[in-house]
């Protein structure tokens, strides 16, 4: 990374994760609309990805259903079953008429986004409003989410200049030809260490065992989560997902970790915690 890409990315995680915090730390609708933003700028993203690959995604119709998904998990108006089914006969009938090369390959990416993007996306706003509305309480979603994301960034940071300065042996060539397993365990031990250290300080309202194992699955799954993206950009031949944030790429790079390890947090907190 050159110096003044360096710069760039520097300057916009300094703008950029003053008010991310914020959202989080509020919750509730500005959470939610942080979570909407980043969601459909993602699926957008995507779409443009895919066309790469001669894929007609429905980007209207995805959107809407992406939307529909988050608002549901925020008011909880509908079993989440139905707008999977509404959403699947839509897009169905739809491609009826939209006459844009496969079919197949359309549905198939537009699905995919779908149930990637919009239905993982929905968990950041579950584990957010994990504990109930009640000041005392309500902030502990602030703070589980603070620690997540806090994870996350020292685990890619770990990652990319552990994997710089050491990096010998190939992680997963085919995918991502630069990740190094020595990158991949420096992410793993400080994504690890930054929950501990947050177990500490403000998660003391979760047991031991309970930290460890987020950190450990923000080690490995979060890292997993940036390598599915690695494929599909691989896959599409393209370097980053889009030029959106400077120095940063794009959004669905910036929270690909994000996407995988929000939904397995939320199932390990939901069933076996």
């Amino acid at each position: 990374m050159t110096l003044k890409e360096n710069s760039k990315r520097v300057i916009v995680a300094l703008i950029a994760i003053p008010l991310i915090l914020i959202a989080v730390y509020l919750g509730k609708f500005f959470f939610f609309g942080f979570v909407v933003s980043i969601s459909l700028m993602a699926y957008y993203e995507f779409c443009q990805l895919v066309k790469n690959k001669n894929a007609n995604a429905n980007l209207f119709i995805g959107s809407f259903f992406i939307l529909l998904l988050l608002i549901n998990q925020y008011r909880h108006f509908i079993d989440v079953s139905v707008i999977i089914i509404i959403a699947s006969l839509v897009l169905l009938i739809t491609e009826l008429f939209r006459n844009k090369g496969s079919a197949i390959i359309n549905l198939g990416s537009t699905f995919l986004g779908i149930f990637y993007i919009g239905i993982f996306s929905t968990t950041f706003i579950a584990l957010r409003e994990f504990y109930p509305s009640i000041n005392e309480l309500y902030i502990r979603g602030a703070y589980l989410v603070f620690s997540v994301l806090a994870s996350i960034w020292m685990g890619d940071s770990a990652a990319y200049y552990g994997g710089t300065a050491l990096g010998r042996h190939k992680l997963f060539p085919r995918v991502s030809p630069k990740k190094s397993w020595e990158g991949a365990i420096f992410g793993f031990i400080f994504s690890l260490l930054t929950l501990i250290l947050a177990k500490l300080f403000v998660l003391d309202f979760l047991n031991w065992h309970d930290g460890i194992i987020i950190g450990i699955i923000i080690g490995i799954i979060g890292q997993v989560g940036d390598l599915v993206e690695s494929l599909f950009k691989r896959d599409s031949a393209v370097k980053d997902s889009s030029a959106l944030i400077p120095g940063h790429g794009g959004f669905f790079d910036r929270f690909d970790s994000l996407f995988f390890s929000a939904p397995v947090i939320w199932l390990y907190l939901r069933y076996l915690s």
